[in-house]
Parts: structure tokens; sequence; C-alpha cells
């Protein structure tokens, strides 16, 4: 059992602003990696180019399978404990990454990675989920977004920035120095969230219990599988990003640019969704963002088919797409959580290994359909559009649009 929670030593601006920082160094391990692919597949003797795609699938992968562990962990110990040594072996396995010697051995160091950045997305939650909940928490978790949406729009260029002066390698550096600065502020500021009370033992048998909660909520379950369809969507663009910017329209000196234009999307949509959540209510938002999400995926289709060449048609319904995901993320996140209060390490944990595993696999596959159209992409945007919003209708028993009441907290398993 850990000791009595502190007086926080923190206060709410400052901790909005270290839980982005906290999952901006997943964003960093993504993204600072995209320029370097070309880089990497001729370093690394890869056959074929769209096999470098795997440096994000895998860390992804293993992201979600690391998240099953973390919560109950922090449901036992609390929150600050797993966070540090999540970052101290973020640390560690970048340091790997820089010296691997093969592509192998790179996937090897990449999932001890992704293992270790599975808790920084996971224990954000639960320590959000700690301090409010409902339209309050998804107001936070659009806030904290919002400021981690800056590391995707800069992340490609640091990372074309060090490969002017230095190798692919030396951007696994730069991670590590990061996370040690990360490391530092987390170690002297953070208190721990978990109140001692909700303290639970880890047992199989009611961690089981918790995960079934999460399964069989209907609701709750709907709104976690949609997520995971509309962030597959997501990392379908992001692993095959470099190649569509260098072999669908020929112009790679671009990519960091059309990447930060589509990530500041993103990060206006979480602005927007972070003012506005409270006063008309996370499920009419994101619903309503999931509809815009479908007609864009079918307009970027027919623009795929019809003007392939077209790179700013491209980057302006690829802009409104992603803004699209803006809006549904984090609060489908949210809604999903919602009665999981007494629970909230373990569904949080149980959630994001689901919502993860599925969309690195969706991601992965739409990546290695990649032969040099849009078209892959964008049937992936259509198609995922289409399921998810098939689930948050048998989700919400056909209500959609509306402002549901006070939610009702399941009980501890």
């Amino acid at each position: 059992m850990h000791s009595p929670k502190q007086k926080p030593k923190i206060g709410n601006s400052e901790l909005t602003v270290m839980m982005a920082a906290i999952i901006a160094l997943n964003a960093l391990a993504i993204d600072a990696m995209l320029p370097a692919f070309p880089r990497m597949v001729n370093g690394l003797g890869l056959s074929d180019p769209n096999d470098v795609q795997y440096v994000i699938g895998i860390y992804l992968l293993a992201n979600g399978i690391g998240s099953l562990f973390h919560g109950p962990l922090s449901d036992r110990f609390g929150r600050r404990p797993i966070l540090i040594g999540a970052i101290v072996g973020y640390i560690l396995s970048a340091f790997a990454c820089r010296f691997a010697t093969s592509f192998d051995m790179l996937m090897v160091t990449r999932i001890a990675q992704g293992l270790c950045g599975a808790a920084l997305s996971v224990l954000v939650t639960s320590i959000i989920r700690d301090q409010f909940e409902g339209d309050a928490m998804a107001k936070r978790m659009s806030t904290i977004f919002l400021i981690f949406m800056a590391v995707p729009i800069i992340a490609p260029l640091i990372g074309s920035a060090i490969l002017v002066f230095a190798g692919w390698r030396s951007i696994f550096d730069m991670m590590a120095f990061l996370a040690i600065a990360m490391l530092i502020w987390v170690g002297l500021r953070l208190p721990e969230t978990l109140h001692p009370d909700a303290a639970t033992p880890i047992q199989f048998g009611a961690l089981t219990r918790a995960w079934r909660m999460v399964v069989t909520h209907r609701t709750a379950n709907s709104y976690l599988i949609a997520g995971g369809l509309a962030h597959g969507a997501l990392f379908g663009y992001l692993n095959s990003s470099q190649q569509i910017f260098d072999k669908g329209f020929g112009v790679p000196e671009f990519f960091p640019f059309g990447f930060a234009i589509v990530a500041i999307g993103i990060a206006c949509a979480n602005f927007t969704n972070a003012r506005i959540v409270e006063r008309f209510g996370a499920r009419r938002l994101s619903q309503s963002a999931l509809v815009g999400f479908i007609l864009l995926g079918l307009l970027q289709l027919l623009a795929a088919w019809f003007v392939p060449q077209s790179l700013p048609l491209f980057l302006i319904l690829i802009t409104l797409n992603m803004a699209m995901i803006g809006f549904v993320g984090s609060n489908f996140s949210s809604i999903a959580m919602q009665p999981f209060g007494a629970v909230a390490g373990s569904a949080s944990s149980f959630q994001s290994f689901v919502r993860t595993i599925m969309s690195a696999l969706i991601g992965a596959w739409i990546g290695q359909q990649f032969t040099g159209s849009v078209v892959p992409m964008a049937s992936g945007f259509l198609l995922c559009g289409l399921a998810a919003l098939a689930l948050v209708a048998f989700g919400e028993r056909g209500q959609l649009f509306t402002r549901p009441g006070t939610t009702k907290h399941l009980p501890l398993p």
C-alpha cells in the first residue's frame, strides 16, 4: 500500500500541461521517426519499403499490450511510482533503439519502448479520472490533447532538422533526453492522485471482473470499439503518410510541413472541443463529428479516384478528416470511462489495450496496402467511420445526438 495522498504540490493548469507532456513522449516516439523512413530503409537494408512502417506498428502494438498491466499496477501501488518507473524504462529503451544494429534488433527494442510508453497514456487518463468525470473530464482531456498536439505538428520538423546534422539514430537520443527532463519534472512536482482508500490489491478474479464490466457494458463497450476504429483510420494515414507525400505526390521535402498542417487541424478541433463540450455535451459533439468524418471519407475516396494528383485538395480533405477525429477521440474515451470510477485504473488499462491493439492492427493493414495511391487510406476512412457509427447507434439504442443525465457509476467488482 502506498502512503496516504500528499497535499497537492501542483495546480490544475500545471497538471494539465504535465499530463500533455507525458502523452507527448508517445507521440514523439512515433512522429519524429517518420522523416527518417527513407534513410532507415537504406541503412537497415530493407527490400520492401513498406516494411519500415513496422517501426511504428510494432511500437503501437506493444503500447496496447503494455497498457493491460499498468492500470492494475497503478490501482494497487499508486499512479506516481508506476509512472516514474515507466519513464525510466522509456529512457533506457530509447538508448537501446539508438544502438540497434539490425532491423530485427530495432523491432525488439521498439517493443520494449512501446511497453514502457503504454503507461503514459493509461496513467494520464487514470490521473485525470481521479480528479474529474463526465463532461468535466472530457474538457480536461481535450485541453491535454490540444497541448499534446503541438508535438505531431513539430516532431517531423524536429526529426528532419536532426537528419540535416546527424543520422536517424540521433532521433532516439533526442527522445531519451526529453524523457529525462520529464522524469525530473514528475519526480519533483507530481503528487499521488489515487486516494489510499481506493487502492485495490491485484487479484486476478477482481481484475477479470473489472474487465468483464467493461466488455459487458453496452454503451461503454460500443464507444470503446468505435474509438478503436476511428483511430485505426488515423493510424492508417500515419503509417503511410511519408510515402503518400513522397511516392504518391512526389514532394518528399514537403512532408514535414504537410504533416504539420494536418496536425494543426486536429489541434484546432481539440481546442474547440475543450471550449464547447460542457455546453453541448460529449455525445452530441462526437456523434456529429463522426458523421462528418464519414462524409469527408467519401469525398476523399472520390478525390483519389478522379483527381489523384491534386495535393491541395488532398490536404484540405485530410486536414478536415483528422479534425473530426479530434472531436471523436477524447469524447469517445471519456464516454467509455464514465461508468467506471470505482475501477478507473483497470478500466482505463483494459480500454487502452483494446483500443490500441485494434487501431494498430487496422492502421498497419491500411498502411501495408499502399502502392502509390491514396485510395486504400480513403477507403479505410470510409469503412471505419461507417462501422463506428453503427456501433455508437447500437450502444445508444438508436438514440443519437442526445445528452443523458448523470451517469450511474458501477460498484467495485
